[in-house]
């Protein structure tokens, strides 16, 4: 696995992106601290800063990036599948939904305990963007966003971009 840094518009920042032959395996609006390889592959930083770059800017509305799975698995990955397969762009989706739609859920009877459960595992995605959890939202709200409130800025962020919401007065995006 190796590491590149993609310059985003996002009130984050830039964004780290782990590389493997496979796919993305990672990515994360937090800067990380040393100790990783950087990728040297040309083609897949170019490929990589390119695609980001023409989705946050609104040229585009897939990534159109493979995703290396392997940081996920088992309930986990599968409702990050769902999510990946069944949520457009311009879209969203409730935790309790998502957790419905997912099948992993199903013998649990606690109200409430699935939808929390898909939040955390939300927290957890290894692949924002890729695996757009910003499109995940709370039955009464937007929901959260790993983060804190840089975190939930750029949920609101991507959610504008993607005509979900208005966008503000501040907003900063592509028109």
């Amino acid at each position: 696995m190796s590491w590149l840094t993609v310059p985003t518009p996002l009130p984050s920042g830039p964004m780290e992106i782990a590389v493997t032959p496979l796919g993305v395996a990672s990515a994360g609006y937090v800067r990380r601290e040393g100790g990783t390889p950087p990728c040297t592959d040309e083609p897949k930083i170019r490929a990589v800063t390119e695609r980001i770059g023409a989705y946050l800017a609104g040229r585009t509305r897939e990534l159109g990036l493979p995703i290396d799975w392997s940081l996920s698995s088992g309930p986990h990955r599968a409702v990050l599948e769902t999510l990946w397969r069944e949520v457009p762009y311009g879209r969203t989706i409730t935790y309790g939904e998502l957790a419905a739609r997912s099948g992993v859920f199903e013998d649990i009877t606690e109200p409430g305990l699935a939808a929390r459960t898909v939040g955390q595992m939300m927290a957890a995605n290894p692949v924002p963007l890729l695996v757009p959890c910003h499109r995940v939202v709370a039955a009464d709200g937007i929901g959260g966003f790993g983060g804190g409130r840089v975190g939930i800025e750029v949920k609101r962020w991507l959610l504008t971009l993607e005509g979900v919401l208005e966008p503000t007065l501040d907003w900063d995006g592509p028109l």
